[in-house]
C-alpha cells in the first residue's frame, strides 16, 4: 500500500484502520460522524497514533450506514453500447445521455437494501437477464468533497430496463440490489486514472466471465458526477456514489443463483458476493 493511502473498515468490533499490513482499532465509535469529514485522511492518520494494533479486522460490515447510495449510468462507451443492445425500442436515449451535458444519476438504495461484503446479493424473481455492474464508488462528505473510494456492485436487471427505460427504478432498486466494500480507501491525493477494475464471475468454481477496464476510459469526471448528485440534494451524513460501469457481459450471459461475483480495483481490494 502506498504511504499516502489508508483503509477504513466498518466492522462488528468498531472502526478499523489499515496502514500497510497493520490493522488498528480506533477509539472513535461513531462511524457516520467519523467518515463525514473533509479531512478524513488526516483525521484517520491522527487517530491511528492513539489506536490499538489488532491482528485482524473481524466481521466486516458494509461501509454504507446512514448514507444514501446513488449511482451514475452510461459513463463509459461500453455501457452505452450495452444499454443500446438490451433496449427494445429506446436505444437512442443512451447515445444521447452519453453525449449530453447532464449525466444519468439515480437513487440506488439505503443500507437495508445493500449486502455486506461476503453476503449474498439477489437477482429479481421477475427478471430473466441479470448482471453485476462493477463500479468505482465514491464517498463524498456532506459538503460534496470526495474523501474516499470503495468498490460497488450494482446488481441490474437488463431484461426489465431493456423492456422500457422507464422501468429503471425496478431494474436497479430491490432487496439485495447492491454490495459496497470491503473498505474505504482514503488518500491525500486523487485515485489514479490508470487504476483498473476487474470483474470475475465463478460458477461451480469455474470462471464463466472475466472483464477489465481502466478508469481512464470513463468519459465523465468524478467531481462532475458528484456535482450533479449534490446539485439539489443535501446529504447530512455524506453519500456513496457509484460511477458507472465499463464492463458489460455479452448479451447471452446472465447470472444464476449460486454464482460468485468478485470485483477488484487497484489499490482498494476485492469485493466478493455470492448470488442468492
Amino acid at each position: 500500500m502506498d504511504h499516502t493511502s489508508l483503509k477504513l473498515y466498518r466492522t462488528e468490533r468498531g472502526i478499523v484502520a489499515q496502514e500497510n499490513q497493520t490493522y488498528y482499532l480506533l477509539e472513535e465509535t461513531d462511524w457516520d460522524k467519523f467518515i463525514n469529514d473533509d479531512e478524513l485522511y488526516e483525521k484517520t492518520r491522527n487517530s491511528i497514533k492513539n489506536a490499538l494494533p489488532i491482528n485482524e479486522t473481524g466481521q466486516i460490515l458494509s461501509p454504507v450506514s446512514a448514507q444514501e447510495l446513488w449511482a451514475c449510468g452510461v459513463t463509459y462507451l461500453r455501457s452505452k453500447q450495452g444499454r443500446q443492445e438490451e433496449s427494445k425500442d429506446g436505444g437512442d436515449i443512451y447515445a444521447r445521455v452519453y453525449d449530453a451535458e447532464r449525466p444519468e444519476v439515480f437513487f440506488k438504495g439505503n443500507t437495508h437494501r445493500i449486502s455486506a461484503p461476503g453476503r449474498p446479493v439477489r437477482i429479481r424473481k421477475d427478471s430473466g437477464w441479470d448482471v453485476p455492474e462493477p463500479e468505482l464508488t465514491l464517498l463524498a462528505s456532506s459538503s460534496g468533497k470526495i474523501i474516499g473510494y470503495t468498490i460497488g456492485n450494482d446488481m441490474s436487471s437488463r431484461s426489465i430496463e431493456g423492456e422500457n427505460p422507464l422501468y429503471l427504478p425496478q431494474a436497479k432498486t430491490f432487496d439485495g440490489c447492491a454490495s459496497v466494500g470491503p473498505c474505504i480507501l482514503v488518500m491525500n491525493q486523487a485515485i489514479s486514472r490508470d487504476a483498473e477494475i476487474q470483474l470475475s464471475i465463478l460458477r461451480d468454481s469455474k470462471e464463466v466471465f472475466f472483464g477489465s477496464v481502466q478508469l481512464n476510459q470513463m468519459k465523465r469526471g468524478l467531481e462532475e458526477l458528484v456535482g450533479y448528485v449534490y446539485k439539489e440534494c443535501s446529504f447530512p451524513h455524506g453519500a456513496f456514489i457509484m460511477t458507472g460501469t465499463g464492463i458489460v457481459p455479452d448479451h447471452d450471459f446472465t447470472l444464476n443463483s449460486g454464482d460468485l461475483i468478485r470485483i477488484s480495483i487497484s489499490g482498494i481490494g476485492t469485493l466478493e458476493n455470492p448470488v442468492a
